[in-house]
């Protein structure tokens, strides 16, 4: 048998667009990838969906491409860590293992007029009580439910213990394991609007209220542990899958914001700012989520979040919906042609704004066109959107925490965007960091499935491999800060006056 210094972390990231696979050495060091975009399914407006047979086998391909592309077997991985997409939902056939839906996508909007009928029913007060979450269809309760409700049979058969519901952590363990395994973790758990935060178990109230049977749900395992075997990587070889975190929470452990007031914010298809509260979970007065970090032993670690439903997603959007970029990495030196947006400005409430607002009905609106706006002027305006709405989430984080934030560390695949990452640090007036692996969010899996098995000693042990590859400055004054702010502002209003005139 070989050392653990020879052997391996296997990384899966299952995303909203693409599946994901890292090999990484004990340095914390990329060793090789594997990535393959899926279908997208938008069967009406606002509904998003994904079949879950393509997560699946998008996602073992790329597993074992990465390892071969690495030289490597199956023998020479030590653990296996899972991150995932979070809030979307999939319901399956326990005895055959086939979903009997297309999972519903973090970003359908399809529950938002139930969200709404328990909210003027008074409910919205003792569900973020119990669960830390607003009332939203962002999450996974209510879109289970729907499931139920709509395919026929779905509720009677689930009350029966014949179908399993999960994340898309819990479908991809469940298929790893050869159907061996029903489970999650806490900071998948906490993300379902079923999940009591403070008792870190199922809720009894809320499964009743959101009609979910008791009989669907996984076990919930901490986010470092064994949780079973990955027999269908390898029946000789089954690595053990060892961690398992959602995606932002595994971002955080990735970047080492493992102290109480350490903030991250990643830039992928959505936007999401962390912040660690350490052991006790705080509730937001500033309409902020509280969610479970990571459970590492019997320690529990709570975070709180503003999320930003369309990050990356406004890139793609200008990408494939209007065709003024062939691929998303134009998308800098397309804006960096322009000195600014020109009065334009985004509010790319797609898919309904997330924090502070969570206004389901918002949609996405362009302010300020003139016949001089280009497509370089809406590039700009694009990349002002992803900064201008991680502002609002700051400042809503800075008045719950009471204190100035200082510096915030980023990753995801917009960071690579120097013109982004600079104007985020000028419109932010604070110092914003880059690591040198910016795949954190992978990274933070295989750092818990690692810990797990001894791969890594402890977290002082990974605490010393952080390293920042650039940090940017403000350079903004604050009469510019100040007028940015006051258009976004504007625009805000405008979008929210919009959405409630219907």
């Amino acid at each position: 048998m070989e050392s653990m210094s020879q052997r391996y972390i296997l990384a899966l990231d299952q995303g909203t667009t693409s599946s994901r696979s890292l090999v990484f050495d004990q340095a914390g060091t990329v060793v090789a990838m594997a990535q393959r975009e899926f279908t997208q399914h938008f069967p009406q407006p606002g509904w998003v969906e994904h079949d879950p047979e393509e997560i699946l086998t998008t996602q073992m391909a790329t597993a074992r491409e990465a390892v071969a592309s690495a030289g490597l077997s199956m023998a020479d991985i030590a653990a296996v860590g899972i991150t995932n997409q979070r809030e979307t939902t999939v319901v399956w056939d326990r005895a055959t293992g086939k979903a009997i839906h297309n999972a519903i996508v973090w970003q359908d909007r399809r529950t938002a007029e139930v969200c709404d009928g328990l909210r003027h029913a008074g409910e919205a007060p003792r569900i973020r009580a119990a669960t830390g979450l607003e009332l939203d269809a962002y999450f996974s309760g209510t879109k289970a439910a729907w499931i139920l409700d709509h395919v026929d049979g779905a509720r009677e058969r689930a009350e029966r213990g014949e179908l399993a519901f999960g994340t898309v952590d819990s479908w991809l363990i469940w298929h790893l394991t050869g159907g061996a395994v029903h489970a999650t973790d806490p900071s998948n758990a906490s993300r379902t609007l079923l999940y009591n935060l403070h008792d870190l178990a199922w809720d009894e109230a809320m499964l009743t209220l959101f009609r979910v049977p008791a009989a669907v749900l996984p076990e919930v395992k901490a986010s470092s542990g064994v949780f079973g075997h990955a027999t269908a990587l390898s029946a000789e070889h089954a690595p053990p899958i060892a961690g398992v975190a959602g995606d932002q929470q595994s971002a955080l452990f990735g970047q080492q914001c493992t102290a109480p007031g350490m903030v991250k914010n990643t830039y992928g298809t959505g936007c999401f700012m962390l912040m660690n509260t350490g052991t006790e979970p705080v509730a937001s007065e500033h309409r902020l989520l509280t969610t479970v970090a990571w459970q590492i032993g019997d320690q529990t670690h709570y975070a709180l979040e503003g999320s930003i439903f369309m990050g990356g997603a406004t890139v793609q959007w200008l990408r494939d919906g209007l065709g003024l970029i062939a691929d998303s990495d134009e998308i800098e030196g397309l804006a960096s042609s322009v000195t600014d947006a020109d009065g334009v400005v985004i509010v790319p409430a797609f898919a309904g704004l997330g924090t502070p607002h969570w206004n389901g009905h918002a949609r996405g609106a362009v302010f300020g066109l003139t016949r001089g706006s280009s497509k370089a002027h809406l590039a700009r305006a694009v990349l002002d959107s992803i900064a201008h709405q991680t502002v609002d989430v700051m400042r809503a984080m800075e008045a719950d925490a009471g204190v100035p934030i200082a510096q915030l560390r980023v990753d995801g695949g917009a960071t690579v965007n120097d013109l982004l990452m600079q104007f985020q640090s000028d419109i932010l007036g604070c110092e914003v960091v880059r690591p040198e692996v910016t795949e954190t969010t992978a990274l933070g899996a295989a750092y818990l499935a690692g810990l797990a098995v001894g791969y890594w000693a402890d977290l002082e042990a990974i605490g010393a491999q952080w390293q920042a590859e650039r940090t940017f400055r403000p350079a903004m004054d604050d009469d510019q800060r100040q007028a940015a702010d006051a258009g976004w502002n504007r625009a805000v209003r405008a979008t929210l006056a919009w959405a409630e005139d219907r």
